[in-house]
C-alpha cells in the first residue's frame, strides 16, 4: 500500500462523513453546516486546497434540492408580476406589453404573453426572452 493509501485509510473515518452524499434531511443539514464552515474558512481564496472539498459538497447539496426541493415552475404572468413588483410598476408603465387592460388580462391569466411582448419585456428589464416563457 503506497503512502497516500494508507494515509487516505488512517484518517478515512474522520474523512468518510464529509464524502457521503446527504440520503435524509439530517445528512443534508451536515452538509450544508460543513460546507459553511469551509466557506468561512477559506473566504475568497480559491487556490485553497479544501475548494475540491466545497466544489464536492456543493455538488452533493445542488444534487439533494434538485431532488427533493424542486423550483417550481413559473409562468410568463407570474414572473412579470414579481418584475412589475420588484421594479414598483403598475400596469401602466409598459406600453410596450400594451395598454393597461391587456397586462391585466395577463397578470389574470385572461391572455398569454406574445412573442413582440415577451421581446419587449427583456428588452426592458434586461432579461433573457426566455425568462417570460
Amino acid at each position: 500500500m503506497n503512502v497516500m493509501t494508507q494515509q487516505a485509510f488512517e484518517h478515512w473515518h474522520f474523512v468518510e462523513p464529509l464524502l457521503r452524499k446527504p440520503k435524509t434531511e439530517a445528512d443534508y443539514d451536515v452538509l450544508v453546516g460543513v460546507l459553511d464552515e469551509l466557506l468561512e474558512l477559506i473566504g475568497e481564496d480559491e487556490s485553497s486546497p479544501l475548494m475540491s472539498l466545497v466544489d464536492i459538497l456543493s455538488d452533493y447539496i445542488e444534487a439533494y434540492d434538485h431532488e427533493h426541493r424542486p423550483m417550481p415552475v413559473a409562468s410568463g404572468a407570474d414572473v412579470l408580476r414579481e418584475m412589475m413588483r420588484e421594479h414598483g410598476l403598475n400596469q401602466s408603465d409598459l406600453p410596450g406589453v400594451g395598454p393597461q387592460s391587456v397586462v391585466s388580462e395577463i397578470l389574470s391569466g385572461k391572455r398569454k404573453l406574445n412573442l413582440r411582448q415577451i421581446r419587449w419585456l427583456a428588452e426592458h428589464f434586461g432579461v433573457s426572452e426566455q425568462t417570460f416563457i
